[in-house]
């Protein structure tokens, strides 16, 4: 409670601090062409086009005057152009340009009628160009990208960011192309007196003659990140006019109709799309289960439904490792596949990375590493990385975990950072006010189990990860990251303090900057917290493994251990137990070793149709490691009740996904090179 108590403190003290110096405009996304765009859409020279169930405006020549205002209108503190930024446009070139170029936009002073700042494109180039009196002595310096083509009728969006001497242009999200200037960007580029021109730099020479859906100016970020948060990449949205965002409106009769609409109806097929304002009145049919749902600017409406439920589990696959699976861990990697890497006892051969090929997964990589307990994917940016838990040190008696990056020329994770673990079990991976953070469970250094676990930070100076804060843990097995409202969380299971498993599990509140206690909640061998939401509702799951305490014997014929669930409880401001779940637990060693016979291990949280789904990874009953995992089904008031028992071996790990082959479970085996991928059948 101390927690919720400081929190509100530091709130209140912020509402009570001095006004701190405001840069020339605020630090949100600027939408340049809602300044030139009536807020209906209807203005002489503008038309509105659909095209490919997205629209935008198309220029006419007489309009390039009345397509502009005064740079003081978005500037207004000061004169100066933002030093970085990044401009960000959605657009379709609907034939390709002649030898001449075509402005999207720019910058004119009025009176001399030099060009500022700008952005054009011709065949197969795109070029930013701005003007520097104090570092060019007066002459303009032009940015040229190269090997960029719009002319195929299509959308696209660009992301051109720009800080001093480095300038990067990513297209729909794909690898950045890198520009070359002898001069940065100006840090104090003046703009009074100036005027922002859009689809044309003042004279009708030049004028975009292609479609513009989106015009925006961020200042002091890179918008990449934000932007390519997207599902649909070729349409990504930061800030788009409000005309853009409504239905065009039907006319009552076709007769002598004359208006600035195109229109062709589009259904959207495979996985579900988002559905947000701009994409009002499209329609998605989903294969699997077959439903045809139209968007109403907020969520999906059922049209035609035939409801999904899950009524068995089938065995799909028998997925040979390289030896025992002691974690899986499941990800996409955007236009290459889909892909899973398991983190495998032995070493050589270490562990591997498997790609679904043909309704399979098929080995593709394979890793050194070192008793690996755990694989953590993650990106930064259009970065890809991988990041492995090593428990044990490697031939050479070194201890430490790895962080592999994507190489896109190769198609291979390669090594990319060592970092000092000591018998690491668990990476998190978790994002707060943009940047990036990677936080290590170390269960043990020698014998000592109560030793510190540790949060990293990225460095993007350095594009490499630094310890940023230490926490006491206890056997730490697992990290947990999760949000409520504007507050962010971490989650330890903690497994062992070195006579007992009967101890606290913590989980810490972001505060001031670091994470502090919040709640202790006692465990029993916690291996695993899973948290999960049902409606506005949030829930943590626990894993709890192994009950032993020093000098307590445990009974021969008591084999069975609870997990629980606890539910956040915001009039209390803290998490409360929901139910009690049967797991099996190990009972062969009268003192603690790294949990030899482990029990209930994992949960994962999964859903099927409009139902939802919990499946724990139970390992050894006391006599075999042969033990029924099992599906638990969410049924509201009675809280989460058993209905699929999956015969396992020494079972470590649960992953669920889809592929359109529909809905699979994959479970690791941490007592034979075996693992096994089930299919959820549905009706």
């Amino acid at each position: 409670m101390a927690a919720w108590r400081l929190l509100w403190a530091v709130l209140l003290r912020s509402g009570l601090g001095g006004a701190a110096r405001r840069p020339c405009t605020d630090l949100r996304p600027l939408d340049i062409l809602s300044e030139v765009v009536p807020a209906n859409g209807v203005s002489s020279g503008i038309r509105m086009l659909q095209v490919q169930g997205a629209r935008g405006f198309q220029f006419s020549a007489s309009a390039h005057q009345a397509l502009s205002f005064p740079a003081s209108q978005i500037f207004l503190y000061c004169d100066l152009f933002p030093e970085e930024f990044s401009i960000i446009i959605t657009l379709n070139v609907l034939s390709a340009p002649s030898k001449k170029m075509e402005y999207i936009f720019t910058v004119v002073r009025e009176e001399s009628h030099m060009e500022l700042v700008g952005l054009s494109y011709s065949r197969n180039k795109l070029h930013f160009l701005f003007w520097s009196r104090e570092l060019s002595g007066g002459r303009e310096t032009r940015v040229t990208f190269h090997g960029v083509s719009f002319s195929d009728g299509q959308w696209h969006t660009l992301v051109l960011a720009v800080s001093g001497q480095f300038f990067s242009l990513t297209v729909d999200c794909s690898d950045p192309i890198d520009g070359v200037a002898d001069r940065p960007f100006p840090a104090s580029l003046a703009t009074e007196g100036s005027r922002f021109y859009v689809g044309s730099r003042r004279r009708r020479k030049g004028l975009f003659t292609g479609l513009l859906r989106q015009l925006v100016l961020l200042p002091g970020a890179d918008a990449t990140s934000q932007v390519c948060a997207s599902v649909n990449l070729q349409l990504a949205v930061l800030s788009i006019p409000p005309a853009l965002q409504e239905r065009p409106p039907t006319p009552a009769s076709s007769e002598g109709l004359d208006h600035p609409y195109g229109a062709d109806v589009q259904v959207t097929l495979g996985p579900r799309p988002p559905c947000v304002e701009t994409e009002k009145a499209r329609l998605w049919f989903n294969a699997s289960p077959k439903g045809l749902y139209l968007c109403d600017g907020r969520a999906w409406v059922a049209v035609l439904e035939a409801r999904e439920r899950l009524d068995y589990v089938e065995e799909y696959q028998n997925l040979m490792t390289n030896s025992e699976t002691l974690g899986v861990e499941i990800f996409v990697i955007p236009k290459v596949g889909l892909f899973a890497a398991t983190a495998n006892r032995h070493s050589p051969p270490g562990s591997a990375v498997y790609k679904w090929t043909n309704g399979k997964f098929l080995s593709y990589q394979n890793i050194l590493t070192s008793q690996a307990q755990s694989w953590c994917y993650f990106t930064i940016g259009n970065k890809i990385f991988l990041a492995v838990a090593n428990f044990e040190r490697n031939d050479r008696g070194q201890e430490f975990s790895v962080i592999y990056k994507w190489s896109r020329r190769t198609e291979t994770f390669l090594p990319y950072q060592r970092i000092a673990t000591h018998g690491a079990r668990d990476w998190e991976a978790f994002e707060l006010e943009g940047e990036a953070f990677l936080a290590v469970a170390n269960h043990r250094e020698g014998d000592n189990h109560n030793i510190n676990s540790v949060i990293y930070r990225w460095n993007p100076r350095r594009r490499l990860f630094e310890a940023n804060q230490t926490i006491p843990t206890s056997g730490a097995y697992d990290w947990e990251f999760f949000t409520a409202g504007p507050y962010a969380f971490l989650v330890v299971a903690n497994t062992f303090n070195g006579t007992s498993t009967q101890i606290d599990s913590h989980i810490y509140l972001r505060l001031g900057g670091s994470f502090q206690l919040f709640q202790s909640i006692l465990t029993f061998g916690a291996a695993d917290w899973e948290v999960f939401r049902i409606g506005d509702r949030l829930f943590l799951a626990v894993a709890n493994s192994h009950r032993y305490g020093s000098g307590a014997e445990v009974p021969n014929n008591s084999y069975a251990i609870n997990s629980s669930i606890y539910e956040l409880h915001v009039p209390a401001q803290m998490f409360v137990k929901f139910q009690d779940l049967l797991t099996y637990r190990s009972a062969k060693s009268p003192v603690y070793v790294l949990a030899p016979y482990p029990s209930a291990l994992d949960w994962e949280f999964f859903s099927v149709g409009e139902d939802y789904y919990l499946v724990v990874a139970n390992s050894f009953d006391g006599f075999t490691f042969s033990v029924d995992s099992v599906i638990y089904r969410w049924q509201g008031y009675e809280g989460f009740v058993a209905v699929h028992r999956l015969p396992t071996l020494g079972c470590r790990d649960w992953e669920a996904f889809r592929t359109p082959q529909g809905a699979f479970l994959l479970y690791s085996s941490a007592r034979q090179p075996l693992s096994k991928v089930l299919k959820l059948k549905t009706g």
